[in-house]
């Protein structure tokens, strides 16, 4: 049986080792990166992390249910996705849990899947659906942050703290942000790239997902939790870049000197980069406020 989570992590070690921090790949072409041929819906982050090119793509069957054929050569790509399989609640001491009424209590098991799929510039005989060929002006993107970062403090009482100051935080105990001033900054894109960061890591607060507690220790600096927590807000600061399309070169490589701690913990824990991209998902989309329709199911 194919062991998902190492095949996963390898492809992950394999760009960063490379020098490509796959969760900083700008996604050209569309902003939803990757998306699905039948419905035009993105994949999912850890998805668009594996599928190596934006655009629309199709199973075997898709392909030639809509009588098209597989370019020679050409190599199938998997996705990921999550399958909830019934089983038999147990307690502590392996037993059944029954219900009032004595029966077994079932609860849902989550188990990895994947299928595999092909980009519709590796078939012959296939119609794009979701080309856009005169997409609309982009709004300003730097006011487009800076709505989407006071809308989701706003709808979150999170307080903002901003003055002159070599620190960038977010405090779970008090539940406020701290940054420097944005003329401290480079550039702006550096600037919303810190804040998203740290607005990232509120989302975990037990009020919202509930990644930590409030005045737990395991996020000390160097701990697991706490690097497991680091990379969850990477990987929410750079895709929320993306979305609001304010990417630079200079945000691309402000994360280069993270490289080398992110190969020891994902070659140390194969599991790291599945479950750091879903919790970032979720991150961002509570911080964005969107309802997300992903194209992960099985075909």
């Amino acid at each position: 049986m194919k062991d998902l989570y190492s095949e996963i992590a390898n492809r992950i070690i394999e760009q960063l080792e490379a020098g490509i921090i796959p969760w900083r790949k700008p996604w050209t072409g569309t902003s939803a990166g990757a998306i699905s041929h039948a419905t035009g819906c993105p994949y999912s982050l850890i998805n668009q992390f594996l599928l190596a090119r934006p655009g629309e793509y199709l199973t075997f069957n898709q392909i030639q249910q809509e009588g098209g054929r597989i370019r020679k050569g050409s190599k199938a790509n998997i996705v990921v996705f999550w399958k909830k399989y019934l089983r038999e609640k147990k307690d502590e001491n392996g037993a059944p849990v029954l219900d009032a009424d004595g029966k077994p209590k079932l609860e849902a098991l989550p188990v990895l899947r994947y299928f595999q799929v092909f980009h519709i510039d590796d078939t012959e005989g296939i119609t794009p659906k979701f080309s856009a060929e005169n997409p609309a002006p982009a709004p300003d993107p730097d006011a487009a942050a800076e709505a989407a970062l006071m809308d989701y403090l706003k709808r979150e009482n999170i307080q903002l703290e901003q003055m002159l100051s070599d620190e960038a935080y977010y405090s779970p105990a008090g539940d406020y942000i701290h940054l420097p001033i944005i003329e401290q900054f480079d550039r702006a894109a550096e600037y919303y790239s810190t804040a998203f960061h740290e607005a990232t890591h509120s989302t975990g607060h037990p009020a919202r997902l509930n990644r930590f507690e409030v005045n737990s220790a395991a996020s000390a600096f160097g701990s697991e939790s706490y690097s497991k927590e680091e990379l969850v807000a990477e990987i929410g600061a750079a895709s929320i870049l993306h979305i609001l399309g304010i990417e630079t070169p200079n945000s691309f490589k402000n994360s280069a000197a993270y490289i080398q701690s992110w190969l020891r913990a994902l070659k140390n824990d194969k599991r790291l980069i599945i479950s750091a991209a879903a919790r970032a998902e979720k991150a961002v989309n509570l911080i964005l406020n969107i309802q997300p329709a992903a194209a992960d199911t099985e075909a």
